[in-house]
């Protein structure tokens, strides 16, 4: 197994460069030429696809009891198999946070040369990822972080106040010649800071229209039993709204059951996270989804891209410092009828 010597994986532990991307973290290359003039010249290897020294990932998440965290799975074994110098030991997911910090000690007691973890729990788990850095062991953490940014090397994650914050605006760009517009909402679990970011992030790109009121709110539990019962209440409490914001597309297929079944074709909607049977019905044209904003589970994929390099003890291509950011927040794009055949690909079953 390939080890990184004790002086540069202290280099990788703690370097420090943080980024907020605008987009995905698709891949760790670099695209200059040799020759470019200036400091390029004197640059730190890149990533890239070439093969270099073999790293050992060891990746942790929880149970795949969403589609949205089985395309987390699917992302990161399908990268992991596109390098022929990374060898991936993957745990089975589990939402125990005893059972996971064990899964992740074992990886630790392994001695893999980079992790990746998605906590069930993120400040449950924060002990666990000190551990490993400690160990020196750097860390990835994926989406759900940890209480204290010594218990990892780097955070990569979606937006849930931009989710939001872009339903929000594309709602209101649809709705901003209509007087006295009315928009409803269909949230996640309330106790959940992420569902609490989605509803700040919505209600802030609200103010910007004040034409538009949000006149009812009601919390599901990202399952289609949850969305089509409280989708249900909306309807029956609601007789006349002109756009609806559902947190998530997994209870968006119970929310459209509802729809249908009530007959109600009055309003538009737009969900949430990107699963592939919304771009499908936002592809048709023929409901009334006609917008998802995107919680990518190809972070998954750009996590492991980012082990690779901090393995390899490279950067990222199209940066100027030498090292990984310590931080990389992806853009929650809104996927359209326009655009919908370029995420289509990336929709999570």
């Amino acid at each position: 197994m390939a080890r990184t010597p004790a002086t540069s994986r202290r280099a990788l532990l703690f370097g420090t460069a943080a980024v907020s991307a605008g987009a995905l973290l698709t891949a760790c290359t670099s695209n200059e030429p040799k020759d470019q003039e200036g400091a390029a010249d004197n640059a730190a290897p890149v990533a890239d696809d070439k093969p270099g020294k073999q790293v050992t990932i060891g990746f942790a998440g929880p149970q795949a009891d969403h589609g949205w965290l089985n395309a987390i799975n699917d992302n990161a074994k399908s990268r992991a198999k596109k390098y022929s110098d990374v060898t991936l030991e993957i745990t089975e997911g589990s939402n125990d946070t005893a059972q996971q910090i064990g899964q992740i000690q074992t990886l630790i007691n392994k001695k893999v040369d980079v992790l990746v973890i998605l906590p069930a729990d993120g400040k449950a788990l924060t002990q666990v990822g000190l551990q490993a850095m400690r160990a020196g062991i750097p860390v990835v953490n994926l989406d759900r972080v940890f209480a204290s940014p010594q218990a990892y090397r780097c955070w990569i994650g979606g937006d849930n106040y931009g989710m939001g914050l872009n339903a929000g605006h594309y709602i209101g760009e649809q709705l901003k010649d209509t007087k006295n517009a009315k928009v409803v909402e269909l949230a996640g679990l309330d106790n959940l800071e992420l569902t609490q970011q989605r509803t700040k992030g919505f209600d802030d790109a609200l103010k910007n229209y004040p034409n538009i009121k949000k006149v009812a709110r009601q919390a599901a539990d990202f399952t289609v039993e949850s969305g089509q019962a409280k989708m249900a209440q909306l309807l029956q409490a609601q007789s006349k709204f002109d756009a609806l914001w559902n947190h998530d597309d997994d209870q968006g297929v119970g929310a459209l059951r509802a729809i249908e079944q009530a007959g109600r074709d009055d309003f538009l909607m737009v969900g949430g996270a990107g699963a592939k049977s919304a771009m499908d019905a936002i592809k048709a044209g023929d409901s009334v989804l006609k917008a998802t904003v995107l919680y990518p589970p190809t972070m998954a994929a750009s996590a492991i891209d980012l082990a690779r390099a901090l393995g390899q003890g490279k950067g990222v291509g199209g940066l100027a410092e030498f090292e990984i950011p310590s931080s990389l927040t992806l853009y929650s794009a809104v996927v359209t009828k326009d655009n919908v055949d370029q995420y289509l690909p990336t929709g999570f079953i």
